[in-house]
């Protein structure tokens, strides 16, 4: 069933939109052949959520340096965490995609998700300004912000400062499989460093598989 689009923004997004059409494609999933789909959108959506988030904790953490802030903004602004917010405000149910693409299960993927999060806060950019993505940013990220006591290390970042610690070389990521359909690819990604040390992983886009695979490989090291 579809939802009229301004129904939509209205409810996750606390907004009455001034241009539906902006909504419908930020809804709009690129199997839908001859309508405007959210590709655009999650790009400027994107930049959106970086800049409040940015600005959040360098208000929320004024002592913390660069490289600090930095880790905390990689972990919040992530397609995974993206998803996780989609899935909290019940995003799923209103993507619109194609009827092969539903078939598919696309609207599960954290790809696809991540993107419709981004892609409504650039509607909401563009039709009401900064203002509103900042309240909706700060509502809905707020429990994940305060979840981190301390900025967290990104696995690869970890993995690579623990390899150099050991003397044990630089990790090297090699794509060994891409499998599933065009809007739900999955990746399969090998990570190495010397004395045959190594951890496979997967993941919903090869960033992610990498990132799972030196986690995996950390701890093992750890």
């Amino acid at each position: 069933m579809q939802h009229p689009a301004a129904e939509v923004a209205k409810r996750l997004l606390d907004h009455a939109p001034g241009r539906e059409a902006l909504f419908e494609s930020a809804l709009t999933h690129g199997s839908r052949q001859g309508e405007t789909s959210y590709q655009r959108l999650e790009f400027l959506g994107d930049r959106v959520l970086g800049l409040v988030v940015a600005e959040w904790l360098y208000e929320r953490f004024p002592k913390e340096d660069e490289g600090k802030m930095n880790r905390r903004l990689s972990g919040l602004v992530s397609r995974e965490t993206c998803a996780e917010i989609g899935r909290a405000i019940d995003l799923p149910r209103y993507i619109r995609l194609s009827k092969q693409a539903r078939e598919g299960r696309a609207e599960t993927s954290d790809n696809v998700i991540g993107d419709v999060v981004e892609a409504l806060l650039g509607a909401l950019y563009i039709d009401a300004g900064l203002e509103p993505c900042r309240a909706f940013v700060r509502k809905n990220w707020a429990p994940l912000l305060e979840e981190q006591r301390k900025a967290p290390i990104h696995p690869k970042n970890g993995l690579q400062e623990l390899a150099a610690e050991l003397k044990i070389g630089t990790p090297r990521y090699e794509l060994i499989e891409r499998s599933g359909p065009h809007h739900a690819p999955r990746f399969k990604v090998r990570v190495t460093l010397s004395g045959g040390r190594a951890a496979e992983a997967e993941g919903a886009s090869k960033q992610d598989a990498e990132k799972a695979a030196a986690a995996i490989l950390l701890e093992q090291l750890s």
